[in-house]
């Protein structure tokens, strides 16, 4: 008699139960889950490191543009100093201090440290 309550006394299995063995608990499920956890976060082709590396590429592009930039500004610099005499002893005169036969230069230094006290 108490094998047949015993037997009474188990309910079938709940609707949740059911769910997360027949879907959840599936081996293709689990698979397929634990193969997505290693592709975003331990695989060395990850997708942050993908996206790291997405970063570092549009750093390096804005660099680029930069130096594109800087180097057509030389560029037009080195083109106009090259073609023109004046501009060419005007920039060695400002820049390397060189001077005409009978000239004298006079280098004027300012005292840094009283102009920061100011």
């Amino acid at each position: 008699m108490e094998e047949k309550n015993l037997i009474k006394n188990i309910q079938p299995k709940s609707e949740t139960v059911k769910f997360l063995q027949k879907y959840v608990l599936n081996k293709y499920t689990v698979t397929i889950f634990l193969f997505l956890v290693w592709m975003i976060f331990f695989d060395k082709t990850s997708f942050l490191v993908i996206h790291e590396l997405n970063g570092e590429i549009n750093k390096y592009e804005e660099q680029l543009g930069y130096y594109k930039a800087e180097y057509e500004k030389n560029d037009a610099f080195y083109k106009k100093l090259m073609n023109n005499k004046s501009e060419k002893e005007k920039y060695a005169r400002e820049n390397y201090f060189m001077k005409k036969p009978n000239e004298e230069i006079f280098i004027l230094v300012v005292d840094s440290s009283n102009i920061a006290k100011k």
